[in-house]
C-alpha cells in the first residue's frame, strides 16, 4: 500500500513539494503519538491545516501537534494542551464546546472545553484493528457465499475473495509497522455522533462521541482504497465524502448509507462545501479543478477556474459570499452562487489550507505561513 499521498492535508507535501510516504520505524511513531505539543510562541506562525469556529472562538490546527484558539477574532492566540506532537490536519466541532481534530498516526483528540485542552481518543493501531476485524468479517461472509452459490458463481466470488485476502494481508503488514496512515477529514454532527475519513480509504464512525469506533468504510463503495480526503454536511442535511481518483460519495441518511456520484473529473478533490442552496454541492481540488451540482450530485458542471492553483478548501459567508483557498496563495470569491469566481493571488503565494469568513468584511485564513487576517478578497489589511 505504497501509493503516493497527493492529500491536501498532508502539510508541506501539498504546498507543492513531492512526498513519497515512508513508514517510519514504530518506535519513532510511538515517540510522537505519547509526546505532548511542545509550547512556542510561534504556533500562530507556523504550518496550519485547518481552522473552524467553535461558537465566537477561532480554532486552528497543524503541524507538531499545535492547536490555538481565539477570541478575538484571529488578533491574538492561545496554544491549546495537547499530548501528541504528530501534525494534525482538520478538526469539527459539533457543538460549542465539544470538538474532534484528526491528523496524521490516526490521531483523533477531543476537547470538551472549546479547544483549550484536548485528549486522545483513538491511534492508528486501534483504527488499524478496527479496519482488519471488519476485513475479516467481509471474509468469513464471502467464504460462506462462495460454498451456497451455483458452480458458475464461484469463479468471479473467488476473485473477489483474493482481493479481500490480499488487502487484509497488507493491511496487517502496516499494523506490524505501526500507525502510519493519517486521517484527513473530520465532521461531527453534535457532541455524540460523527465520522473521520482518511488515507487509504479509511473511514469511522461513532454514536458515542468518540468512545467507541465502528469501521465504515465497507459502506462505501471503494474497492481499490483510493484516499478520502474531506467530508462536509450540505444545506439540506447531505453528507458529501470527496477524495482521490474523483470520489464523491453522498449520504442522505445521517451516514448510514453512502452512494458514489459519477465525477466529472478523475483527478483528488480535496474539499467540498455547500453553497448555502438546499443540496447543492462544491467540489474542488487539484489543479484548481471545480464541480458544482444543484441536485446531490446526480448531474454536475465544471465551474471556470483560469488560476489553476490546487483549491484546499473553502467556506461560506453569512451574507452568501463563497471563497476558495489554495496552493500559492490563490483566493476566489464568487458574489453569484458559484457560477463565477474572480481570482487574487497574495503576494507572498503561500499556500493557504483553510478559511473561515469572520465577518462581512474579514477573512482568516491559515497555511503555510500560519493565521492572518484578511479583506474579503484576501488581500492584506492596511
Amino acid at each position: 500500500m505504497a501509493r503516493r499521498l497527493t492529500c491536501k492535508t498532508l502539510g508541506a507535501a501539498c504546498l507543492g513539494l513531492s512526498m513519497a510516504w515512508f513508514a517510519p520505524a514504530a518506535w519513532a511513531l510511538a515517540d510522537i503519538i505519547e509526546t505532548p505539543a511542545r509550547q512556542t510562541d510561534l504556533a500562530p506562525d507556523n504550518l496550519l491545516n485547518d481552522a473552524v469556529l467553535a461558537g465566537e472562538r477561532v480554532v486552528a490546527v497543524g503541524e507538531r501537534g499545535h492547536i490555538i484558539y481565539s477570541d478575538d477574532e484571529g488578533q491574538t492566540w492561545t496554544q491549546s494542551e495537547v499530548p501528541v506532537s504528530v501534525t494534525l490536519t482538520a478538526v469539527d466541532f459539533g457543538s460549542d464546546t465539544h470538538g474532534w481534530a484528526v491528523g496524521h498516526s490516526g490521531v483523533v483528540l477531543h476537547t470538551e472545553d472549546a479547544g483549550e485542552s484536548w485528549s486522545l481518543q483513538l491511534t492508528g493501531i486501534g483504527a488499524s484493528k478496527l479496519a482488519i476485524a471488519s476485513k475479516e468479517d467481509q471474509i468469513a461472509a464471502m467464504e460462506e457465499q462462495i460454498e451456497e452459490a451455483p458452480e458458475s458463481e464461484k469463479g468471479d466470488l473467488e476473485w473477489a475473495l483474493d482481493d479481500l485476502v490480499f488487502t487484509l494481508e497488507n493491511m496487517q503488514a502496516d499494523l506490524d509497522i505501526g500507525p502510519v496512515n493519517p486521517l484527513l477529514g473530520v465532521w461531527f454532527e453534535n457532541e455524540s455522533h460523527g465520522f473521520v475519513v482518511g488515507a487509504y480509504g479509511m473511514a469511522l464512525r461513532t454514536k458515542d462521541g468518540g468512545k467507541t469506533w465502528k469501521d465504515w468504510a465497507p459502506k462505501i463503495e471503494n474497492a481499490q482504497s483510493f484516499h478520502l480526503n474531506s467530508i462536509a454536511r450540505i444545506t439540506g442535511g447531505a453528507l458529501v465524502i470527496v477524495g482521490e481518483a474523483g470520489q464523491i460519495h453522498v449520504s442522505v441518511n445521517g451516514g448510514d448509507t453512502w452512494k458514489r456520484r459519477e465525477s466529472p473529473y478523475p483527478g483528488s478533490l480535496f474539499g467540498v462545501i455547500g453553497t448555502g442552496q438546499v443540496n447543492e454541492i462544491l467540489a474542488f481540488g487539484l489543479r484548481g479543478n471545480m464541480l458544482f451540482s444543484t441536485d446531490l450530485g446526480k448531474s454536475w458542471r465544471t465551474v471556470p477556474n483560469s488560476a489553476g492553483a490546487t483549491l484546499n478548501d473553502g467556506a461560506v459567508a453569512d451574507d452568501g459570499r463563497i471563497t476558495l483557498v489554495g496552493n500559492g496563495g490563490a483566493v476566489l470569491m464568487s458574489g453569484n452562487g458559484a457560477d463565477s469566481f474572480r481570482e487574487h493571488f497574495r503576494s507572498d503565494r503561500a499556500g493557504i489550507m483553510s478559511v473561515v469568513p469572520i465577518s462581512d468584511t474579514h477573512l482568516l485564513i491559515v497555511g503555510e505561513s500560519g493565521a492572518k487576517i484578511t479583506d474579503a478578497r484576501g488581500k492584506n489589511l492596511q
